[in-house]
């Protein structure tokens, strides 16, 4: 049979404070307006642009190479096994993308990681895929 609560029982199970009230419905969150929304996109489109330069293996090898400093194209060639011409079509999308940076050196260009966003992806990419498990 059921407890038998009476009005003055149930005063000392509920809590005193909202706060500590047991779940219930929720009333449902403001919509959030146009300027969030516009923003929301924005970075949306940002992100897919971000995420489509790095879904080439070739771009991401070049990425984890960068991240452990800079390189040159000629290096980069040699421990990707490569086409210059490969490499160079890579890194050109990844410096249009903004996630390499490049300068030159006499005949020699260097590239390396730009910014925190290219270094954070590929260390988590590398956290993720790369640490034995």
């Amino acid at each position: 049979m059921p407890p038998n609560f009476q009005n003055s029982d149930l005063n000392d199970v509920l809590p005193e404070r909202p706060e500590q009230a047991l779940p219930g419905p929720q009333a449902e969150a403001p919509a959030p307006d146009t300027d969030e929304i516009e923003a929301l996109r924005a970075n949306a489109q940002d992100a897919a642009a971000f995420l489509k330069a790095i879904a080439h293996e070739g771009r991401l090898m070049i990425l984890c190479h960068l991240f452990q400093g800079e390189r040159t194209v000629t290096q980069l060639e040699a421990l990707l096994d490569t086409r210059q011409a490969t490499v160079s079509q890579h890194l050109s999308r990844l410096r249009a993308e903004g996630l390499v940076t490049s300068r030159r050196d006499g005949k020699l260009i260097h590239y390396a990681l730009t910014g925190e966003k290219s270094q954070r992806m590929v260390e988590t990419l590398s956290d993720l895929f790369c640490s034995p498990k």
